[in-house]
């Protein structure tokens, strides 16, 4: 993980994260397609080695003629500077930092741009959401679990919005700062304004995070995008209020879909906001009156006496990886170097399993990536 930059003491790291910052930012790449270059060559090193005909496997002429090129250091001089400043971070997926459980979601970021405590990655968490127009009752509930729970050890997760995530923030914040926010904007930006003073008690206390490079603008289009981020850090999701039509049904069915578990807080059935909860409550969502109840649920008690530093081995286990699935990528690799293709077709896994197991691998010093995006086992 790169949190600050240092061109005389730490050269290797500084050509790493302009790797990491030129490919983030070229235009139509996307993180999908970065993912697959990852997945193909293993490090942007490897990724900028590789001639254009390798590229055009997996890209776009037009986006590999722009990989050739080779790094933008004008493109990125900007979000360099930012990294000089207090408490910023780049974290990538290969870096130790990076939240082991996004790597089960579906199409997970690979760099997280990030302002305060890099701990709270490491604390168990539940999400909140809600309506941004939430009623005086509802922002109280928020703030209120909110706090309950981090008081609990759990770390509150949400979206920063206007409404139920500024409460959830606010009550986290009232008890030992276990708060992250994620945004859909670059974290040069403050969004909603209003909650500029709330960002920098965050900031200071908590930490927020965007998969979007600095000056990335508010876009309805961002905001799926964020929600997957937060359903996907988090043991369940808890929905306070919200309408019928509301981004946080979006989010606790991301949730639903990661199987992670949806909290749901019913209120009176003339309420708008009560709707959308009413509505969860009847798809399986488990109704919550107290914070009791979603520790029960989460079998909290036992999740906090076996939470801790997880080695890279044991990474396996908690990423509900078989011993037996590793053993098939060591095996199958022998001890010659082999590409990822070749790979995944002599295991028969999924382009996903594989790519996680080599990483955790790559993490536990069983398997080490080469020039040219072949991997080498080292055990």
């Amino acid at each position: 993980m790169i949190s600050k930059v240092d061109t005389h003491n730490n050269n290797v790291a500084h050509v790493d994260i302009q790797s990491w910052l030129t490919l983030s930012q070229i235009s139509g790449l996307g993180n999908a397609g970065l993912c697959q270059l990852l997945a193909k060559f293993g490090t942007p090193e490897a990724i900028f080695s590789a001639s254009k005909t390798q590229l055009v496997e997996i890209v776009s002429n037009e986006i590999a003629q722009k990989i050739t090129l080779g790094i933008d250091i004008d493109a990125i001089a900007p979000t360099l500077k930012w990294l000089e400043k207090d408490n910023t971070h780049l974290v990538t997926l290969a870096d130790e930092a990076y939240p082991k459980q996004l790597l089960e979601i579906s199409n997970p970021p690979a760099i997280l741009f990030a302002i305060g405590n890099l701990h709270w990655l490491k604390q168990p968490a539940i999400a909140m959401a809600g309506s941004r127009s939430a009623t005086p009752q509802g922002e109280k509930n928020a703030e209120e679990f909110a706090e309950s729970l981090c008081n609990q050890g759990l770390c509150v997760v949400s979206g920063m919005a206007l409404g139920i995530d500024g409460a959830a923030h606010r009550g986290a914040l009232k008890a030992n700062g276990a708060t992250i926010a994620i945004v859909g904007t670059g974290l040069d930006i403050v969004y909603p304004a209003r909650h500029r003073d709330l960002a920098h008690q965050i900031a200071e206390r908590g930490l927020i995070i965007s998969e979007f490079p600095l000056s990335t603008p508010s876009k309805v289009q961002n905001f799926p995008r964020r929600n997957r981020i937060i359903s996907g850090l988090r043991l369940g999701c808890l929905v306070v209020e919200a309408n019928i039509d509301s981004d946080s049904l979006i989010t606790a069915r991301l949730a639903t879909e990661q199987g992670r578990e949806v909290f749901a807080i019913p209120g009176s059935i003339h309420s708008p906001v009560a709707k959308g909860c009413h509505l969860l409550i009847k798809q399986g969502a488990k109704l919550v009156e107290k914070t009791q109840d979603i520790l029960e649920e989460i079998n909290w008690a036992e999740v906090k006496n076996t939470h801790k530093s997880i080695s890279p081995s044991g990474l396996m286990t908690h990423l509900g990886t078989a011993p037996s699935e590793a053993n098939s990528i060591l095996s199958s690799m022998g001890f010659d170097p082999i590409d990822f293709g070749t790979l995944q077709t002599l295991t028969a896994l999924t382009t996903e399993a594989v790519s996680s197991m080599l990483m955790l691998l790559e993490l536990d010093n069983k398997v080490t990536v080469l020039s040219g995006g072949k991997y080498q086992r080292l055990i």
